[in-house]
């Protein structure tokens, strides 16, 4: 059976997101190992992370870090490119530090440049931050986007792209969401749409370069290229297309996470660290596995 499980905060520091997993009965885990939104990070303690391992293989969860928002390797502009660099080589150390199995980072946007020219500088940045880091034992899972605006990665032709300048690495996987998926124009909700979307990842990229789910419901339709994400089953996806991907045999190993909205309100995180959206959420995944 799949690893259902959710994005999940660190306030309080890092091992309280496995403590919030737990009493969330997430069988996976992703969290950022510093603010989303700032270049600047905390170095880790040393005592916060030999914690933070031990949790880990308490739990036994799989765990995967998701890079800062503001990291873009595509970009056209130097000197934000040389910043991204330096703050995604500073995201895989800290990801292999805590020992993470996988760090998911967004392709980037080509911004003033070109569509050809940022895969080019995409591919050209992870292999020298991974040439740089021999040891490192984290994989990288390049996210499909929802391609809005220049983002790149919405199409498998794209990450297919960036893979064969790496040469196929295999320190360097894929992570799907669903949202995006839809909102790309992979039209998961019907049958034909769902087989043929996976036959087109298969030749593209190939199903054992798939090393984790985003299951998010999508606000928007298939093909608006806008990420907005809703809770499962509220929105344009509905059910079905979730019931397949949770029962597909393809999948049963993998990791797959929520990245729905939440409650988060002061009183709710005073009573428990289970978001009651997370929950609720996770329950409906569960129902509609085949025992």
């Amino acid at each position: 059976m799949p690893r259902l499980g959710a994005h999940l905060s660190i306030a309080g520091g890092l091992p309280r997101a496995i403590d919030r997993a737990v009493a969330s009965r997430c069988e996976a885990l992703q969290i950022f190992t510093k603010s989303a939104g700032q270049w600047r990070a905390r170095p880790i303690p040393a005592e916060e992370a030999a914690l933070f391992r031990a949790r880990a293989r308490e739990t036994k969860l799989p765990i995967v870090a998701h890079n800062s928002y503001l990291i873009n390797i595509a970009a056209a502009d130097e000197a934000l490119r040389g910043k991204s660099m330096a703050a995604l080589g500073e995201e895989i150390d800290r990801a292999d530090l805590l020992g993470l199995d996988g760090l998911v980072m967004h392709p980037g946007s080509y911004t003033s440049g070109t569509e050809a020219r940022g895969l080019a500088l995409v591919a050209e940045g992870l292999a020298r931050l991974l040439r740089e880091r021999p040891e490192s034992r984290v994989r990288i899972l390049l996210e499909q986007t929802a391609g809005q605006g220049t983002n790149l990665g919405h199409r498998f032709e794209q990450l297919a792209a960036i893979l064969e300048r790496l040469d196929w690495s295999p320190r360097v996987g894929v992570c799907l969401d669903t949202c995006h998926l839809l909102t790309a124009g992979y039209d998961l909700c019907s049958e034909d749409g769902y087989r043929s979307t996976f036959a087109d990842f298969e030749r593209l990229l190939g199903i054992d370069r798939l090393a984790a789910f985003h299951l998010n419901d999508s606000k928007k339709p298939c093909g608006s290229r806008v990420d907005r994400h809703e809770h499962i089953g509220k929105g344009c996806l509905g059910l079905e297309p979730f019931r397949r991907i949770v029962n597909d045999r393809r999948f049963a190993a993998l990791p797959m996470m929520l990245e729905t909205p939440k409650l988060e309100t002061p009183e709710s995180r005073r009573r428990s660290d289970a978001d009651p959206w997370d929950m609720r959420n996770l329950r409906t995944l569960r129902r509609l596995m085949k025992v």
